[in-house]
């Protein structure tokens, strides 16, 4: 782009966000789900490596949670790693992981959010399934918005375990099968996902173009709004998240009535 369309934007986005912000109307989201997808693409737009992009994604993070807080956000879910995403290569796995262990220590040392991982952290090195847990067990008495960081995240893999463990705990109070197929039901699933005790996602933001929800938060976004944008995360920018808010704001949700 042009330094000089660059120079424009630098002096008219602030004065337009900031009549967005007077303009925005009253029923915002209590809880957004963002996908930070695209770091890799856009690596490759600028010609750096892959390592470039993660960390370049990773840095936008911060920011993301101010703009949550500035509107009155209660609850952002991060998708940052899939369980699928385990499947890359070493050479690429292992940055990526140092990086989100060390995007979330940062988060938990400015003490303004209470942090959640979310995932099968069992499937993920000790090392950095333990930073995840100091992280939470750190904000744990943060009285600020909840950031639940989805690492090893797949929603097939989140109902399953929820599942699980709801088996798990009633065969320890010695129900069985014959008692429990009779009183299973949507909440008795829902006390064991991984966001229990939480709102589901009102809305549910992508980025880098693709409309597609690729297993994030399968059970909680039943009744979701979406919103994808084209931008790549690392260029995702504070206009773009409002727009996000606006269009949500501006729908009628009917809920299936």
């Amino acid at each position: 782009m042009a330094d000089w369309k660059r120079g424009v934007r630098r002096v008219l986005y602030p004065a337009y966000e900031a009549r967005m912000l007077r303009r925005m109307p009253g029923n915002l989201p209590k809880h957004i789900g963002v996908m930070l997808d695209g770091n890799r693409r856009w690596a490759k737009a600028v010609g750096r490596d892959t390592a470039h992009g993660h960390r370049a994604g990773a840095a936008n993070i911060e920011p993301l949670l101010g703009w949550c807080d500035d509107v009155g956000i209660e609850v952002v879910t991060l998708w940052l790693l899939s369980t699928d995403n385990l499947n890359r290569p070493a050479g690429e796995l292992e940055p990526l992981l140092e990086i989100i262990a060390d995007a979330v220590d940062s988060l938990a040392d400015q003490r303004r959010w209470r942090l959640h991982p979310v995932g099968a952290l069992d499937l993920l090195p000790a090392a950095t399934a333990k930073r995840l847990k100091a992280a939470a067990e750190a904000t744990a008495d943060v009285d600020g918005m909840i950031v639940n960081v989805a690492v090893a995240y797949g929603g097939r893999r989140e109902i399953a375990d929820a599942v699980r463990s709801l088996l798990t705990e009633h065969a320890a109070r010695g129900t069985s099968l014959e008692e429990l197929a009779q009183q299973i039901d949507i909440e008795h699933i829902e006390e064991h996902l991984y966001t229990k005790g939480q709102p589901d996602p009102d809305l549910v933001i992508r980025t880098s173009g693709e409309q597609r929800l690729g297993g994030f938060l399968l059970w909680q976004s039943a009744k979701s709004e979406f919103y994808f944008c084209e931008a790549y995360w690392p260029d995702f920018r504070r206009v773009d998240f409002l727009r996000a808010i606006r269009a949500y704001a501006q729908r009628e949700r009917r809920f299936g009535a």
